[in-house]
């Protein structure tokens, strides 16, 4: 469960964050796996914990010694033992916190796979509704301070807690009366606690949204910087970022003193129960009832609770930071964790679901599947329908067909629902209404052949991954040969180029390497398509970033990696559309003409127009 998303202004709607009983119970789930690490560990720290209880008596000991005046030969054995008692819980301490900070460790790394998962598999609409800035947030800041509780706050937190309950039992067994005098700190320490936490979760929660609509901000002017300066919005963007900026401040000050207020608390109930301690032994020894030894050990017993006490209700501060970074970043996994319909139930599209997945090759329960078998065509697209939210529809019951090895082009004006259908039928995006039926069963992860994906997307927007050029092309497929990667790139007509880089296929690029034009970036997600070998190819406006010089020669890379496979290609040209099979034209999310271009060219019809409008007085180029 989680609640509602925050809005971060400006329409964007951040994703959202979970409860704190989903994220409890988020936590027992990873923790599940090593609950004998766990066990084990705090076992040992409780033996630690014991043996360190030892010293206080062992110091009582020595007071009593002096104080009867026996000779300097009764200290040996109290000094002895407090030699071997500091060695044996040193050793413990250190083989207790090792076993714990594994645990977290195990634990952090299960989080963040499990977030980079399900993050990944996120719907591409709800992270355009998201922005950028609240991911990267979550991704950097709430990671980084989860990491930060889970290696330095745990292992301390569960040291303290032991120390404070059996130094509690300790003050027990020397008199009660000691016990009850060191409890009249703990009512101003609970209220403190109390005080804390209540204005904690909700300050730190609200802050870490300050921060990431901050980063928003920034990342949106930042990357828009010629678009802002272009229409003199200069004023308008540092006016917007300074006030969130404001905001996040205004927040960390609260924080600030919020933490200040607190140590002055805790500073009486030290004062108040150490006090209480030393007047409750005054009178005890007065009457006889214990020795001055022990009233020693009550009172240094309660001032070794100062640091345990001390370090638990502060580390409340990690913890509650830790917890709201936690909680949001439970909040994406749970987004995008959708349980997976039953073949026969109703998918997600709300239609029955006609086909189950490959063997061995189930869809993650993130990733809804509701691609069929279909005998008939590579791709079938029935009555789908999608909407960005209430009162934003897309697409209107678009029905679509591909034949086996046939290719399509989508074209239309911006904004007619071209990219949204090509994400469909790719299987990144799931449509509101509708069904779509593939050649095999949960088209996205499941492969078509020996090592590939059954369907490949290939966006304009094409990240060039930072390593070799091998590395890069081998994302595609692992086991792929060097003479595979040259096919690979020659069937593109991007070998010439590879070769010519210093180091040819093991030349680094990407971020802080051999930096790759927009045109051979593409090229290069081309040839991992050729290497992925999908049965259906999905290509969004693939060839639109190359400029108008290497638009033709992209566009003939193009055609050459879609050879022998079905395709739906969302034209940015319309000379992609003439070499096509067969052209579907949308408008404002609706199928309105579909056929042959040359047919459509001369039906005098939206594609007529279209055409004429993009020619001109260009003659019309021969598929």
């Amino acid at each position: 469960m989680t609640t509602p998303p925050h809005t971060a202004g400006e329409g964007a709607e951040l994703l959202p964050v979970a409860t704190a009983a989903r994220t409890r119970a988020a936590l027992r789930t990873l923790v599940r796996p090593d609950r004998g690490l766990a066990l084990t560990g705090i076992g040992v720290l409780v033996a630690a914990t014991v043996v360190g209880l030892l010293v206080q008596p062992l110091l009582g000991r020595i007071v009593d010694v002096v104080a009867d005046g026996r000779p300097a030969g009764d200290l040996t054995l109290p000094v002895v033992l407090l030699i071997a008692v500091a060695a044996v819980q040193g050793v413990t301490t250190t083989l207790g916190l090792t076993r714990v900070a594994r645990l977290g460790e195990t634990v952090l790394a299960r989080l963040r796979e499990q977030f980079v998962e399900r993050a990944l598999n996120l719907p591409a609409d709800r992270l355009e509704r998201a922005g950028s800035g609240d991911l990267t947030a979550r991704v950097t800041g709430d990671v980084a301070r989860v990491t930060e509780a889970v290696r330095s706050a745990l292992p301390e937190m569960a040291r303290s807690v032991l120390a404070i309950g059996l130094t509690l039992g300790a003050l027990a067994l020397l008199d009660v009366r000691f016990l009850l005098a060191a409890l009249l700190a703990v009512p101003v320490q609970l209220l403190t606690a109390r005080w804390y936490v209540r204005r904690a979760v909700t300050l730190y929660a609200d802050q870490r949204v300050a921060n990431g609509a901050q980063q928003q901000q920034l990342l949106e002017t930042i990357g828009g910087a010629v678009t802002v300066r272009g229409h003199r919005l200069e004023e308008r963007h540092t006016e917007r970022g300074a006030d969130r900026s404001r905001k996040a401040v205004d927040l960390t000050m609260r924080s600030v003193n919020l933490v200040l207020g607190f140590y002055g608390r805790l500073h009486i109930a030290e004062y108040i129960g150490l006090a209480a301690v030393l007047i409750a032994g005054f009178w005890l020894v007065r009457d006889g009832a214990v020795s001055i030894g022990t009233a020693t050990a009550a009172a240094l017993y309660f001032h070794s609770l100062f640091g345990p006490v001390n370090a638990a209700l502060v580390l409340l501060d990690d913890a509650q930071s830790a917890a709201a970074g936690l909680a949001r970043l439970v909040g994406v996994t749970d987004l995008a964790e959708q349980p997976e319909p039953k073949p026969g139930e109703p998918g997600p599209a709300g239609k029955p679901e006609a086909g189950k997945a490959m063997p061995g090759k189930a869809a993650p329960a993130s990733v809804p599947r509701q691609r069929v078998a279909s005998p008939e065509a590579a791709v079938s697209v029935h009555a789908v329908s999608h909407a960005y939210g209430p009162g934003r529809p897309v697409l209107h019951e678009v029905s679509l067909t591909l034949a086996p090895g046939e290719h399509v082009a989508l074209v239309g004006a911006s904004g007619a629902g071209k990219s949204t259908l090509a994400r469909i039928v790719a299987g990144v995006q799931q449509p509101t209404a509708g069904t779509v039926t593939g050649p095999t069963a949960g088209a996205v992860t499941a492969p078509a052949g020996p090592g590939g994906p059954s369907v490949v997307l290939v966006t304009q927007e094409v990240h060039v991954f930072t390593g070799t050029l091998a590395d890069d092309l081998r994302l595609a497929r692992p086991d792929a040969t060097d003479d595979d990667l040259r096919a690979a790139l020659a069937t593109v007509d991007a070998l010439d180029w590879a070769a010519a880089l210093p180091d040819g296929l093991a030349t680094v690029v990407g971020e802080g390497g051999h930096r790759l034009d927009a045109a051979r970036a593409q090229q290069l997600a081309l040839a991992r398509l050729v290497l992925a070998d999908p049965a259906l190819a999905v290509l969004d406006e693939a060839t639109a970033e190359a400029g108008s010089a290497g638009a033709r020669a992209l566009e003939r890379s193009a055609g050459a990696a879609l050879t022998g496979r079905t395709a739906l290609v969302v034209a940015h040209r319309l000379t992609q559309a003439v070499a096509a099979d067969r052209v579907v034209v949308l408008e404002a999310g609706r199928v309105v003409e579909s056929g042959p271009h040359e047919m459509l060219r001369d039906a005098d019809g939206p594609y007529a127009a279209l055409w004429r409008a993009w020619s001109g007085s260009r003659a019309a180029p021969h598929p």
